[in-house]
């Protein structure tokens, strides 16, 4: 029988570090869109229900309560499964114009005791510790009045759980160790040891390949990662600034890594009566109008448009791409989807039972900057000729913006509307990026 590796890994190097102060609070909501629901709606309290996007047991539940939690159903738990999991589970359809508005209450609850330095997801956000806040009788106060506040003015079936450390990453970590309604403080003299409990996956950024590459490498656990020297762990890990988990494990509040948007995209699950040829062809185009105000709205534009999906016989994403002009203008974007689409139709025609696609999105990449912009040249040419064209028809996507975001959505749209919820489509969250309240009206 092996010897576990961790017995015999090396001995943790022993390095100067500086001062490690409590520098980070991290607030996660707990349960969050179930216990949105519960807020609303007080006969759900105290139940099991889990969220779901709709009301078909194909789908699968974006949101489960704390309550649902004990009978084993979780984000991404089938409906069909969570059902027989609980006899007694509620489903609530999907609020996300709610969602949005009680994160906001809540962003702004947390400002009231302390400025929020990141929305970090729909239910997460990060604050940044001063120095006459970071005490450790001072920290757990502020925790516990911002507990109280949120309870108290944004609805008392919100709990959370906050984590504080020295760093943002630790302090995420914190909060993910006590829940529900938890308070978990990492100091330097408790680092890295209090994390070797956890494992691996639960660090943000280590999914299964990267666990696989630590295991070639020798390394199973957050003990023996800590035990490399830092170069070494660096260079397990691969990559640019490889030994820079290795800093944030031991407690080093290290600068935030630049960001940048790449990609606006929007997807919808069909239900089972939507996944023929043109209910998934008039979703496509919805979801491509919406990246569109989108990508307008945040005043960029694309270059690459990409049409992907998932069949119902296929776990495996179909996906297909085509280069656009440097665009944000929808009728451009929309012609492009309708050279995409035969692809999709012939892909989905050679299946076995024809064509049933589950999931289709579409995604503007290779986005960039308006600032700057001038004006187009050709603005003033005849409107029939081929280069003042385009000009036109941003022009048109631009007032089409304005009508909706005044008289709310589809005032005004390309092309045909059913009047079912196919029209409503992409106005969703995902739990790493908030819709701002404009959406609502694309």
């Amino acid at each position: 029988m092996p010897d576990a590796p961790s017995l015999f890994a090396e001995p943790a190097p022993v390095l100067a570090f500086p001062p490690r102060p409590l520098r980070w609070l991290y607030v996660d909501l707990n349960s969050y869109f179930a216990a949105v629901e519960q807020q609303l709606s007080p006969e759900l309290r105290g139940k099991p229900i889990i969220v779901a996007p709709v009301d078909s047991d194909t789908t699968v539940a974006i949101a489960a309560s704390v309550e649902a939690k004990r009978y084993g159903i979780g984000t991404g738990t089938p409906v069909w499964e969570a059902k027989r999991k609980c006899r007694d589970l509620l489903i609530a359809p999907a609020r996300h114009e709610k969602y949005v508005e009680f994160h906001e209450a809540i962003v702004a609850e947390v400002w009231k005791h302390i400025p929020v330095a990141a929305v970090c997801s729909i239910d997460e956000v990060a604050c940044r510790l001063l120095d006459n806040e970071n005490g450790l009788e001072a920290a757990i106060a502020l925790a516990q009045r911002i507990k109280a506040g949120i309870r108290a003015n944004v609805g008392e079936g919100l709990t959370s759980s906050i984590g504080i450390a020295p760093n943002r990453l630790l302090a995420k970590l914190a909060s993910d160790m006590e829940k529900p309604d938890g308070l978990t403080i990492l100091t330097e003299e408790q680092l890295p040891q209090r994390l070797f409990a956890l494992k691996l996956r639960d660090i943000a950024g280590i999914g299964a390949k990267m666990e696989r590459r630590l295991a070639q490498d020798g390394i199973l656990d957050i003990r023996q990662y800590c035990a490399r020297r830092p170069r070494d762990a660096g260079e397990a890990w691969g990559g640019v600034n490889g030994d820079r988990l290795w800093y944030l494990l031991h407690g080093v509040d290290l600068p935030d890594k630049p960001t940048q948007h790449r990609t606006i995209g929007h997807s919808h699950v069909l239900s089972p009566q939507k996944r023929g040829l043109e209910p998934v062809r008039l979703t496509a185009r919805r979801l491509a109008l919406k990246c569109a105000s989108r990508l307008r709205r945040k005043e960029y534009r694309a270059r690459l448009l990409v049409l992907h999906g998932k069949f119902e016989d296929d776990k495996s994403n179909w996906r297909a791409s085509v280069k656009l002009p440097t665009t944000q203008d929808s009728f451009v974007i929309l012609h492009a989807l309708d050279r995409l689409f035969p692809r999709l139709a012939e892909a989905g025609r050679a299946r076995p039972g024809g064509f049933r696609l589950r999931m289709i999105g579409v995604t503007l990449a290779e986005i960039e900057s308006t600032e700057g912009e001038q004006e187009s040249l050709f603005a003033a040419l005849d409107p029939d000729d081929p280069l003042a064209r385009e000009t036109r028809t941003l022009a048109l996507s631009r007032a089409m913006d304005r009508i909706n975001e005044k008289f709310g959505r589809n005032a005004v749209s390309v092309g045909p509307l059913s009047g079912g919820r196919i029209d409503g489509v992409g106005t969703k969250i995902a739990f790493g990026r908030i819709p701002d309240a404009s959406e609502f009206h694309e």
